[in-house]
């Protein structure tokens, strides 16, 4: 990868693959995995930390990727919704959303699927105010929230 004026060389890893990215300084984890990776299942939402729809998870812990500097993700491994499942074999997560009803539009879904994962990887029975305060970070226009509980709360039923 040769050397380009103002950019770094960034190394990380995304769902399980090592990539090899040169960036400006400036540039977010967000802008990093949508325009240069073409990871588009992250969502652009306020750009502020606020929404939850950029939501990704780094080392095992969810930020959101609009807030996080792209060189701060340095040998960084970092899963996106497109890390989650596949079309032929969804994660239990997905499954159970689709079986509780618990998309609607989809904008949010992407950040709240990986909110629900990284809490269920801390605590796989989560109480109702668990799993409130672990989907805190991401808002939703749409349900209401009861179905996506619901579907975190069933996820393995």
């Amino acid at each position: 990868m040769s050397k380009e004026p103002g950019k770094t060389l960034l190394k990380m890893k995304v769902n399980g693959k090592a990539v090899e990215v040169m960036v400006n300084p400036t540039w977010t984890l967000l802008r990093v995995l949508r325009e240069e990776l073409r990871l588009t299942g992250t969502k652009k939402g306020c750009e502020q930390g606020d929404c939850g729809v950029c939501t990704v998870i780094m080392d095992g812990r969810t930020v959101n990727a609009c807030l996080v500097l792209a060189l701060q993700t340095e040998s960084k491994e970092i899963e996106t919704i497109e890390g989650l499942g596949t079309a032929d074999q969804l994660h239990p997560l997905q499954k159970s959303f689709i079986k509780h009803g618990a998309v609607q539009c989809g904008f949010c879904t992407p950040g709240m699927l990986l909110s629900a994962k990284a809490l269920l990887e801390k605590n796989a029975d989560p109480t109702l105010e668990e799993i409130k305060r672990g989907i805190s970070g991401n808002l939703c226009r749409c349900t209401g929230f009861v179905k996506i509980i619901k579907a975190i709360q069933n996820v393995h039923r």
